[in-house]
């Protein structure tokens, strides 16, 4: 009897996602730069994650969809010794893995925060480089990489080291639909499709053709090494945005260049502009910013005419009282010391004396 491998199920339209305007966002441009590292989506179930990766894989042309499952082994993930060749013809072939699978195409993987460090260190290696190194099993070998990373997880489930965190390009963070009429909006598109694939991405197909026309465009541009120079203020910019969140190194500038000049390709744009560093900053700093750089600062009291502040401002400022943010703290009251009726011991110290014995 002959196995026939099943077809896929044709995916939901890129084009038909709605309710997600971020996630789309950030996916385009990942998919427009793959060098940005990748994107990493933090939600609850149910918010379009997984729609949203396989539906990006279709725009890309010639694209492979491929998922990292959570047991996979590191040789199934880089490849390693071809054992089959190495024992019959006693020479040693390198035998790919899944990072060469998805060469040109999108690697998904479902809740990443799960998956052993030492998978995502290669994983994320591969993705910003663009290239798979393997030195184990006898082998030397390196083959070209490049994909558009997604990985998924729930916060709630565990989270990613820092290190790991800064490694992803982009971060998004997905809510749950609050608004009924865009909700309902949702459903019916879901629902639409369920009953009429086909039919579904007939009506959606002018869409999608302009997409993937726009994404070819994109990369070519990107791909320009002359074509959207930085000017000074871009730069400028930048650097202001990764101070303010007080990030760890450099790589959240670099991110945010790269961001910028992929969503002005994207757009189509002469030059990238100071307006595309700001729209790609949350997506860039959300993973890294550190959690002082989020405290509002102090707030205090406008100087008066003199240029001082009145003394009843600087005196509470000083003590540290609402002003501060610390609402409902109370100033110390003395309190008094009362007398403790003395405690009788049990035994009397007396009773524990040895009597002499009589002669």
């Amino acid at each position: 009897m002959t196995i026939t491998a099943a077809a896929m199920p044709a995916p939901f339209p890129f084009s038909a996602i709605a309710g997600q305007p971020h996630l789309r966002q950030a996916l385009l441009l990942a998919a427009v730069d793959p060098g940005l590292g990748g994107v990493l989506i933090e939600g609850p179930r149910g918010t379009a994650k997984t729609t949203a990766a396989r539906a990006l894989a279709e725009l890309l042309p010639d694209a492979p969809f491929v998922t990292l499952p959570l047991g996979a082994s590191l040789e199934s993930l880089v490849g390693t010794l071809d054992l089959g060749r190495a024992m019959a013809g006693h020479e040693l072939q390198f035998a790919p893995g899944l990072l060469a699978r998805a060469h040109g195409g999108v690697l998904y993987v479902d809740e990443i925060n799960l998956l052993p460090d030492a998978l995502i260190d290669s994983l994320l290696d591969a993705a910003a480089s663009g290239v798979n190194v393997v030195e184990r099993d006898g082998i030397s070998h390196r083959h070209a990489a490049r994909f558009v990373l997604v990985g998924t997880m729930n916060p709630e489930e565990g989270t990613l080291r820092p290190q790991l965190l800064d490694r992803f390009g982009l971060c998004v963070q997905l809510r749950n639909i609050d608004d009924p009429s865009e909700r309902q909006a949702i459903v019916r598109a879901r629902l639409a499709f369920d009953a009429d694939p086909q039919g579904f991405r007939d009506r959606h197909s002018q869409a999608q053709d302009e997409l993937s026309a726009a994404l070819v465009r994109a990369r070519a541009l990107v791909a320009d090494a002359a074509a959207l120079p930085y000017t000074d203020a871009v730069h400028e910019a930048v650097s202001a945005m990764c101070i303010a969140a007080a990030v760890d190194g450099l790589r959240a500038d670099l991110v945010m260049l790269r961001s910028a000049r992929a969503l002005a390709a994207w757009e189509g744009a002469a030059a990238v502009t100071s307006d595309h560093v700001q729209r790609v900053t949350e997506a860039v700093l959300l993973h890294r910013r550190k959690p002082e750089a989020e405290a509002p600062a102090p707030r205090t009291a406008p100087p008066e005419a003199g240029g001082k502040a009145s003394s009843d401002a600087v005196g509470k400022n000083s003590t540290g009282s609402a002003d501060d943010g610390d609402w409902g703290a109370m100033p110390p009251e003395p309190v008094g010391i009362e007398r403790v009726k003395p405690l009788r011991p049990l035994i009397d110290s007396r009773q524990r004396q040895p009597t002499p014995k009589k002669a």
